[in-house]
């Protein structure tokens, strides 16, 4: 821990998540009726989005273009975490009509926006031209359904490119690695004869002014997404040097930097990855080519945790177990994929205390009804009893923003928090869901639908 003017250590990433759970208890975020809650650290995330600019403009080496950083909505869908990431300036990449609509809804101006997705429809590419949305192409035929919308507007405001598949390989979760030789995204740069159509697609259409790749995220290391990178940059440099100046004139290279879930440690860096970009691509950096990136869980995964009650304590076969209100609608790939998701879990008292004790081997269950509902398995941790609390740590991406609905568990309540001179202050950012909407939400106003089909 550093150290501050007046002498006082600097809280660490512990002692400030510490002072949330405690401040969240105290206060009733987290109680009998409102079993969990999902707690973001703003400061944290502000820090993680000024160090991806700083990261990025210090590997630049020269003017020209600039650089837009879009955070993947979907590694965090929510508004009120979508409009402060604007305010530090980034974008945002959607993935689908219901993420342009929360960017959209957060502020965020078209020009800011960039359009992902394997499955556009018709009326997605008609809004993202309407708009001046940027769209990457997925497909040749997704390609021809725009030739079609461009014929029939003219030429398109909207910045457009083609996604690519470097086929660079996988990382260690394959359901996390989009650039192996069959992946369902892109356009397979190395299939026979792939590469002459995306020349001639590109020859043929002056309005392409983009290209981009993505490898994939967690699991793949970063010298694999630089070598995706790479890739893409020399397709670039191709295409303008069949057509004499420079048609592509911004390089989308995706997001995907891997999180370190095992310590509190921010590993690799967006510094780290950037400098490694300059070394293995420095064409990319030079100021020819605007940039755009993609970076999701890197910028808010550590930044959020999961707080849940302890409901049972109980033992089975000499294995003691915590009954939490924390499973598989909060952490699902955590529950369904624990080799490749594993959290870490803190234990806390009945007060949002550190629990003390000395550790046991324990299991921590959810509250979802089936066997395989546990987010920790034979960890050890100090004993756990009812009232006590638990929290999975590092969960500000894709845990408690996108919500499983098993069991009818109603989406817990989310807030910001942030630590001030006189404590710890809360911010609401999604109030935790109500019977009576999970009720509307499944059909309630139809109940007698189907009854009266005969």
């Amino acid at each position: 821990m550093g150290l501050k003017g007046n002498g006082r250590s600097e809280p660490g990433p512990a002692e400030r998540r510490d002072a949330a759970v405690r401040a969240a208890v105290a206060r009733g975020l987290v109680d009998e009726g409102r079993p969990v809650a999902g707690l973001l650290d703003v400061a944290g995330i502000r820090a993680s989005a000024a160090g991806l600019r700083a990261a990025f403009d210090e590997v630049r080496t020269g003017g020209g273009r600039g650089v837009l950083h879009a955070f993947a909505v979907k590694a965090a869908s929510l508004v009120p975490v979508l409009r402060l990431l604007a305010d530090e300036g980034l974008g945002c990449e959607a993935a689908s009509p219901g993420e342009l609509a929360l960017a959209r809804a957060a502020g965020v101006p078209p020009g800011r926006i960039v359009l992902d997705s394997p499955a556009k429809t018709p009326a997605e590419l008609r809004e993202a031209l309407a708009l001046g949305v940027a769209v990457n192409v997925d497909s040749r035929a997704e390609l021809a359904r725009l030739d079609a919308l461009v014929a029939a507007g003219g030429p398109p405001a909207a910045p457009l490119g083609v996604r690519v598949n470097p086929q660079v390989g996988g990382g260690s979760i394959g359901a996390m690695s989009t650039a192996t030789e069959s992946s369902k995204f892109g356009v397979a740069l190395r299939d026979p004869g792939a590469r002459a159509w995306l020349l001639r697609a590109y020859a043929d259409r002056p309005w392409l002014t983009r290209l981009h790749g993505h490898v994939g995220s967690q699991g793949c290391p970063p010298e694999l997404l630089a070598e995706g990178a790479r890739i893409v940059y020399e397709l670039a440099e191709e295409i303008n040097g069949l057509a004499g100046r420079q048609q592509v004139d911004t390089l989308d290279i995706g997001g995907g930097l891997p999180v370190n879930f095992a310590s509190d440690e921010e590993t690799p860096s967006h510094r780290d990855y950037a400098r490694l970009l300059a070394a293995t691509v420095p064409g990319l950096l030079d100021g020819r080519y605007g940039l755009v990136t993609e970076f999701g869980r890197s910028l808010t995964a550590k930044h959020g945790l999961v707080l849940a009650r302890v409901e049972y304590a109980k033992s089975a076969g000499g294995r003691r177990i915590a009954v939490t209100h924390a499973g598989a609608q909060v952490a699902t790939r955590t529950v369904f994929a624990p080799d490749a998701w594993p959290l870490r879990v803190a234990a806390y008292d009945a007060q949002g205390l550190p629990k003390t004790g000395t550790p046991v081997a324990q299991d921590v269950a959810g509250p979802c009804c089936f066997a395989g509902d546990l987010v920790a398995v034979d960890r050890a941790l100090p004993p756990l009893e009812a009232g006590d609390h638990v929290a999975l740590l590092d969960t500000g991406a894709y845990y408690f923003s996108t919500p499983f609905g098993y069991n009818a568990l109603p989406r817990p309540g989310v807030y910001g928090w942030t630590g001030t001179a006189d404590g710890v202050r809360f911010a609401p950012v999604r109030a935790a869901q109500t019977l009576d909407e999970l009720i509307a939400e499944s059909g309630g106003a139809h109940a007698g639908a189907l009854s009266g089909l005969r």
